[in-house]
């Protein structure tokens, strides 16, 4: 009974459903109820087991940057561009780009049957890039001097 009072608490009114306790708990488990303030009570589970994967170590330096060191940094990168209605020409087709793909997406979405169909052509396609490209070592090493080319024809060094 202690414990449905300390969850209804906990939970802010919900009720959780009826269990025995050693459905919920291992038999060694004991509740403690500690109440930390007369808003929030808090409810400990001694002998538990614990959850030794979830560790939080300090970081030993403060890497975080404040705003205004932010909004500095931005100042001086938005002062060192030359051609400023270029790059605000550029953001804004980028911002119009990805609002008419959304609109796209949106109305291929309402057609009934045609996201089933595409979903259907993607996990084929997918089926065949692995056949193709990664099941057999030959294939992975052409698919990576491909790659490789393709690299090298984006950087201009080809």
């Amino acid at each position: 009974m202690a414990a449905t009072a300390y969850s209804v608490a906990l939970l802010g009114g919900a009720r959780l459903p009826a269990a025995p306790r050693s459905a919920l708990l291992p038999s060694s488990a004991k509740i403690i109820p500690v109440m930390v303030s007369e808003e929030s009570p808090v409810v400990l589970v001694a002998d538990a087991p614990r959850l030794s994967l979830l560790r939080v170590k300090a970081a030993s330096e403060d890497t975080s940057a404040s705003g205004d060191e932010l909004i500095e940094d931005l100042k001086a990168k938005w002062d060192a561009i030359e051609d400023k209605p270029t790059v605000l020409l550029y953001g804004g087709g980028a911002v119009v780009a990805l609002w008419l793909t959304s609109v796209v997406v949106g109305a291929i979405n309402a057609v009934p049957l045609l996201p089933k169909i595409l979903e259907l052509v993607g996990l084929g396609y997918t089926g065949w890039f692995v056949y193709r490209y990664l099941l057999f070592k030959e294939s992975r090493k052409e698919l990576a001097t491909d790659i490789e080319t393709l690299k090298k024809k984006i950087a201009g060094t080809e």
